[in-house]
């Protein structure tokens, strides 16, 4: 009979190894938890601890049990940097660039970069833009990301960015993932428009549609050499704060033109790149709570010639998060993939790495009071790794460890011959 003096349990996992909740503690960043157990109400943690106290304090007559035996049990990634929904295919730039310099790629006469996407993007339809990025997050989930953050900015024109825009939504209605959308206009230039012709589209023309019809919770800009200058900067983050959205940047890519300054004086959610900030803008970052967003896949991806100082940053106080940048330029679904590049060319100790990829997204984001780690009153956003320990999962290069993710309390069992949406599926409703 239920128990109605005490509050429900309606799964539990259990006789896992590990669980890492990513509760940091004095001398243990992730929190590392043996011996118990997790209980899940509805799409939140009810509590953590071992399954005998758990039983003494739930109501637990109609409670599925999931069995994590010798497994680890993690938060589900949360991917704080990506460009999900473009058209097309960049893999003959990507491989011309294997034995050629970015120069000599772009002197064989093909258009390259984003401007190649951006046209590729512009000529597909909205429905093969849906199909291929529900694709790719079928791929992140499988790989363990429950919450994505999706930019726009392959359009450059009014119809195009709101229809990117809306895919967002879409997917997010047809996926498991929760996808935050994040409008880029200021992306780059189109080529057919003056400068000033555009910024006076993107701040009278498509803020307000974004605005009106609640498409986004960010405004980002790409302010680097080449693309927005620090003034231009200013003013779209700016209308984008009167629209009611939140402001990010792309900043010190490439070059640093006064990009972090700005940043801090917005005081932006995240800066994301960061490969030529100061060690001073570090400070600033720290002092002001401002995320610091790194992509060692992408610096990968392009060969970037300065890495970002990530053991600088850390020494400064920084909190970082470590994304995929998954976009034309960077066809990367793995944050596993990302944390093993960020602790073998970055230094990054893997519990460093872990935190970034969880809770460091979710603060990028503006999300970690609901997610990024297992505790009591956070949703219930959890992978299950087949693996034994947790080193392991740096340790094996190109391994995808995850066998189960719970979503919001609903279980998916995923492999990478079996697509999210066929998965076997057991609901707590059931």
């Amino acid at each position: 009979m239920p128990d109605l003096a005490k509050p429900k349990v309606d799964l539990i996992i259990s006789g896992a190894a590990e669980v890492l909740t990513c509760v940091s503690t004095r001398g243990d960043l992730l929190g590392r938890r043996t011996g118990v157990a997790v209980a899940i109400t509805g799409e939140h943690i009810a509590q953590v601890g071992p399954a005998s106290d758990i039983a003494e304090q739930f109501d637990m007559s109609h409670t599925q049990q999931l069995e994590a035996r010798g497994k680890i049990v993690a938060p589900g990634f949360v991917d704080s940097h990506t460009h999900l929904v473009f058209g097309g295919s960049r893999a003959w730039e990507f491989g011309a660039g294997m034995t050629r310099t970015a120069k000599e790629v772009a002197a064989l006469g093909f258009p390259t970069g984003i401007q190649a996407t951006v046209a590729m993007t512009r000529a597909a339809k909205a429905d093969a833009l849906l199909f291929d990025a529900g694709s790719r997050v079928e791929q992140i989930f499988r790989h363990g990301t429950t919450t994505v953050e999706s930019k726009s900015g392959y359009g450059l024109t009014v119809e195009k960015e709101i229809e990117l825009l809306r895919i967002n939504r879409l997917l997010a209605a047809r996926h498991p993932v929760d996808i935050v959308s994040t409008f880029l206009g200021a992306h780059d230039f189109p080529q057919e428009l003056s400068r000033e012709a555009y910024l006076d589209s993107l701040i009278h023309e498509m803020l307000p549609q974004v605005a009106a019809e609640k498409l986004a919770e960010f405004c980002d800009v790409y302010c680097d050499t080449g693309y927005y200058s620090v003034d231009e900067a200013r003013r779209i983050l700016e209308a984008g704060l009167a629209a009611g959205l939140r402001p990010k940047l792309h900043v010190d890519a490439y070059s640093n033109i006064g990009g972090s300054a700005l940043a801090e004086e917005l005081k932006v959610v995240s800066a994301d790149h960061l490969n030529f900030t100061t060690p001073a803008e570090m400070r600033n970052y720290a002092a002001l709570g401002i995320t610091g967003v790194v992509m060692p896949g992408l610096d990968f991806a392009v060969r970037h010639p300065k890495p970002f100082e990530a053991r600088r940053m850390l020494a400064e106080g920084m909190s970082l998060a470590l994304a995929t940048d998954l976009c034309a330029g960077c066809w990367l679904a793995s944050i596993q993939l990302v944390i093993q590049l960020a602790c073998r060319l970055y230094q990054f100790s893997p519990e460093e790495a872990l935190l970034a990829a969880t809770v460091g997204g979710a603060k990028a984001l503006g999300l970690d009071h609901d997610r990024g780690s297992i505790a009591q009153g956070k949703l219930a956003d959890l992978q299950i790794w087949n693996i034994p320990t947790f080193e392991d999962l740096v340790y094996r290069i190109g391994n995808n460890a995850v066998e189960t993710v719970i979503k919001k309390g609903i279980i998916y069992r995923v492999s990478e011959d079996t697509a999210h949406d066929r998965a076997d599926r057991r609901c707590l409703d059931d």
